[in-house]
């Protein structure tokens, strides 16, 4: 098997979705559709086949670089087939690991969960009652299994922060990374993927009455708009959760124990404190 020739293998709330469709208009670069196939991942994916899989990038030029974006590859420890199964089609293979402020990606992973009613509980008990939570921030223990398979010179950090700062800069530094040698293009205009802010929380039917273009024009012409926005301000989240003082406390020692693994395994200091300026400013290698 030759295709993928590269992996986003995450964290959820990243910008991976970002990233996957900035390199899908780059010419050469053939991105998978769907953007998350999770086929190494999730059972029920899996057991369409390799065939399947290997359909994904069937309408890429032979020379293309072919990739996929699939954040369920490193959410240890719902998903600890992963690992085996790609390496066993996959033996050689160049990955992009994608994060974020270990606290700013929790919050966000939350706002997701509860837009799409997963989670219906205050993100202060969500913590201790969703480990998924905390386990997607945990990028050491996420990337540990990575680097000893395929070795820490096939796998690139990126800070998703760094995105924001300078995209063009970072999206070449993916670019070299992958094999790509022309240049590269952040396309502006493209909007941003998958952002949490202003969720609307889904509810029964919702992809029905929302999502059905003939509801819509009908709701548009029946439903004034007054009564139309009031009714989506009662499904919006109205402020950003706030974690109190204990959950701050927790979070950031498991967070920095964590970022303490991390930081044996880059050769740079990592924490809380100096996360964001780091991000911003200095790029990170495994070693």
């Amino acid at each position: 098997m030759t295709k993928p020739n590269f992996i986003i293998i995450g964290a959820m709330k990243s910008a991976t979705s970002t990233l996957h469709e900035q390199l899908a208009l780059q010419p050469g670069i053939f991105m998978s559709t769907p953007k998350e196939p999770n086929f190494f991942s999730d059972d029920g994916v899996y057991q369409l086949g390799l065939n399947w899989y290997q359909g994904l990038f069937a309408k890429a030029n032979e020379d293309d670089i072919c990739g996929e974006s699939s954040t369920h590859y490193t959410k240890l420890p719902d998903y600890p087939n992963t690992l085996a199964r790609m390496s066993s089609y996959l033996p050689k293979l160049k990955l992009v690991y994608v994060i974020r402020h270990p606290i700013e990606r929790l919050v966000s992973h939350y706002i997701h969960q509860w837009s799409q009613n997963v989670i219906r509980a205050d993100i202060n008990t969500a913590i201790d009652s969703f480990p998924e939570l905390i386990n997607y921030s945990l990028y050491s223990m996420q990337i540990k299994p990575y680097i000893e398979q395929y070795g820490s010179e096939n796998i690139l950090l990126v800070f998703s922060e760094a995105f924001r700062k300078q995209p063009e800069l970072e999206l070449e530094r993916v670019a070299r990374f992958i094999g790509y040698d022309e240049p590269v293009v952040w396309h502006e205009t493209l909007p941003e993927q998958n952002v949490s802010n202003q969720r609307v929380r889904r509810f029964k039917g919702y992809n029905f009455l929302v999502n059905n273009p003939i509801l819509a024009t009908l709701r548009r012409s029946l439903i004034p708009k007054g009564l139309r926005d009031f009714v989506k301000q009662q499904l919006v989240m109205k402020k950003r959760p706030e974690l109190t003082v204990e959950s701050q406390m927790k979070l950031e020692k498991i967070f920095n124990d964590d970022l303490n693994t991390l930081s044996q395994l880059t050769g740079t200091e990592i924490n809380l404190a100096n996360y964001k300026e780091l991000a911003k400013n200095k790029h990170i290698s495994l070693v």
